[in-house]
């Protein structure tokens, strides 16, 4: 069988490119292919940690789920990570290389197309079929010198591609048939066709507009995509995904929950990182999970607090006590509510952060915690990358990862918030309301989280609540059938050159 490789490119960020892939990867899976997702560049604070101890974006962990494959660091070649409004940690082949601006970001990728292809042709070499994702605009031609993440990697590797538009957002005739016109003939050569996604409507209304496309490009319609209601059940890529959300109504807090429900905020830091940790925790019916946007106060309502990891956690602590949450959280533990910090939210949590190296900072910096917890931390250049599956103190399986700088150590861990392996993790207060860990993922662990919510259930299990990844695995396989009912697969499956 020949090797295919097909590429699927967006007219916009957000346009449904990783949801796409992931559906493309689980379908032909199931066709019998050896499918693997592959993403040159990615800029995202959502980390994976793979089998080979490497880490990439969240979403080609995702599709490499899809693909019933191991994620490896060769699935996402370049991983930008945002630390600043200007500046980003740059991450190659699974591991920090350095940190730079953008401005000298542009100048440095230029050197990365050799690690991106010789990336690419392990995994081609090990598939049948590797789906390759884009990243942003196929249209961004002021970006094109030394482009790795789309028509540049495409040109390059020879792969044709397939460009995704998002319809609901209004604008695709435009979009597709703009892009087209911006790109040069010989990459027009390789944009094979086209699918509008998220339609909700008459088919008959989109016809006209299907044929304009047609006869201003040429270009093939691969299909219409319905909107797909189940995408809501699979991680955000990236903060866009919460920036809109708004809490609740403030209250009084309620030991029981408003309406029944256990109510949890998340702090939405400005360099948030890994905040698809608490997707599970949203999932249950009897939790309402909201973040708290940078304008607002915490409610009053919540049984739980959490701080979320970060890619910077002294710019966000002083991004923290400048919206004066540090106030809001001394005032919803004086009411009886928890809180749970977790990675550099953790980090925040206790005495003291220093960054002696400047790992963080311009400069050698030191800043006081919020104090809830008694340990202290030191900002270290190595970078901790690890997963596992272990057991909890209560012996409870967990699998779950490690992904950050520093190391944090004081008192308050004698009383871990986790027993790993017979290796105590994390720091719990003394009256056991505020806790923090630097491991990401341990909701995914139905038994774990059950226990973590069963304070709130007044010690009631999770018995009959449902098992995280077997609704991802349904959401996949509801997303395959969802394309192989809406795309022409026959015509995807030939230009990527394969048979089915």
């Amino acid at each position: 069988m020949n090797k295919g490789a097909l590429m699927i490119q967006g007219t916009a960020s957000n346009a449904g490119k990783s949801l796409v892939a992931a559906g493309l990867c689980r379908y032909f899976t199931r066709r019998g292919l050896r499918v693997l997702p592959f993403k040159p560049q990615n800029m995202s604070n959502n980390a994976a940690i793979t089998a080979d101890g490497g880490e990439i974006g969240r979403a080609q962990a995702l599709q490499a789920r899809a693909c019933d494959a191991e994620p490896v660091s060769d699935m996402n070649p370049v991983l930008l990570k945002p630390e600043s409004d200007n500046g980003s940690q740059i991450v190659v082949q699974g591991h920090a290389r350095a940190t730079m601006s953008a401005a000298d970001y542009l100048s440095y990728k230029k050197t990365l197309m050799p690690s991106v292809m010789e990336s690419f042709g392990r995994l081609r070499s090990a598939s049948d079929l590797v789906i390759v994702e884009g990243a942003g605009s196929i249209s961004e031609v002021n970006l094109r010198d030394g482009d790795i993440s789309n028509m540049g990697f495409a040109v390059e590797a020879r792969v044709p591609v397939a460009l995704v538009a998002d319809i609901d957002r209004g604008g695709a005739l435009a979009s597709v048939v703009g892009s087209w016109h911006l790109l040069p003939d010989d990459e027009r050569r390789l944009l094979r066709g086209y699918i509008m996604n998220k339609f909700r409507g008459d088919y008959k209304v989109l016809e006209p507009a299907l044929n304009i496309i047609d006869s201003r490009t040429g270009l093939q319609c691969m299909g219409v995509l319905q909107w797909f209601a189940d995408a809501s059940v699979f991680p955000a890529e990236d903060s866009m995904a919460i920036t809109a959300a708004i809490p609740p109504s403030q209250g009084k807090r309620d030991c029981s929950g408003r309406n029944g429900k256990i109510k949890i905020y998340v702090l939405s830091l400005s360099r948030i990182s890994n905040f698809d940790d608490f997707d599970p925790l949203a999932a249950e019916d009897d939790v309402d999970l909201a973040y708290v946007p940078p304008g607002s106060a915490i409610p009053g309502d919540g049984d739980i607090v959490i701080i979320p990891g970060t890619k910077s956690t002294i710019g966000d602590l002083d991004f923290l006590r400048a919206r004066g949450w540090d106030v809001d959280i001394a005032a919803h533990l004086r009411r009886g509510g928890s809180v749970l910090g977790v990675c550099g939210g953790y980090q925040m949590l206790g005495r003291e952060i220093a960054d002696p190296c400047a790992v963080e900072n311009p400069e050698p910096r030191t800043v006081p915690g919020l104090g809830l917890l008694d340990v202290a931390t030191v900002m270290e250049p190595r970078k901790t990358l690890r997963r596992f599956t272990a057991r909890t103190r209560h012996g409870d399986d967990v699998t779950g990862y490690e992904i950050h700088m520093g190391s944090t150590r004081g008192p308050g861990t004698d009383r871990p918030m986790l027993t790993l392996d017979g290796v105590p993790e994390g720091a719990r207060s003394e009256d056991e309301r505020v806790e923090g860990c630097y491991i990401h993922g341990l909701f995914t662990s139905d038994a774990y989280r059950a226990r973590f919510l069963s304070v709130f259930r007044g010690g009631a299990g999770g018995e009959k609540r449902q098992a995280y990844w077997k609704k991802i695995d349904c959401a996949l396989d509801g997303l395959a059938d969802h394309i192989e009912k809406h795309l022409d697969t026959g015509k995807l499956a030939a230009i990527a050159g394969i048979e089915i």
